[in-house]
């Protein structure tokens, strides 16, 4: 039997940032299930891993319209809390390090997006290869950049550590604490 989540007009949408391997999309898993809420699946993993050949910056810009549709249609649906694995961010850094060009869509997207939180994740997890994992040595690297993205943004932001249950807890008890200083 499937589960129906409500909608609650209350949600606050939550980012995950960082690099390859670093847990985002467990992370996002777990909170979903922890909140009894949805989350957003990185859909460039998807996209990129169809791909027959090697993808492009036009493929990065329709990764960036699709998950941008992605996540409305969950927050339709989401309680409390929207959980994104990835976004524009993320899809800015990637342009611009693999293509040295950020095309306008994905620069617009980024002005407009709209998050209450970013979770940060440290790079304190080893990396795993992958079909679509490229950088096991830019890490600490593109974490600089994804930070220094943020702070343009004046976007508020926490770092993530730790392994398994210690790292899910620790969130939890930040969100717990976020979640109070709102009310």
């Amino acid at each position: 039997m499937e589960r129906i989540i409500q909608p609650n007009q209350q949600v606050l949408k939550i980012a995950l940032v960082g690099a390859e391997s670093t847990g985002k999309t467990t992370l996002a898993q777990q909170l979903a299930a922890h909140y009894d809420t949805l989350w957003v699946p990185e859909f460039a993993r998807e996209y990129i891993a169809n791909l027959s050949r090697p993808y492009t910056l036009e493929d990065i810009e329709q990764i960036a319209q699709q998950h941008q549709l992605n996540i409305k249609r969950e927050y339709q649906h989401a309680r409390k809390y929207l959980f994104v694995d990835t976004e524009m961010i993320i899809l800015k850094v990637w342009c611009q390090e693999k293509f040295h060009s950020i095309p306008q869509s994905i620069s617009d997207h980024l002005l407009h997006q709209q998050y209450d939180l970013y979770l940060v994740l440290e790079n304190d997890l080893p990396w795993v290869a992958d079909s679509v994992r490229e950088n096991p040595d830019k890490r600490d690297y593109l974490k600089t950049l994804y930070l220094a993205e943020l702070e343009k943004l004046n976007a508020l932001y926490f770092t993530v550590s730790g392994i398994g249950k210690e790292r899910l807890q620790k969130i939890i008890e930040e969100l717990d604490f976020f979640e109070c200083e709102l009310d």
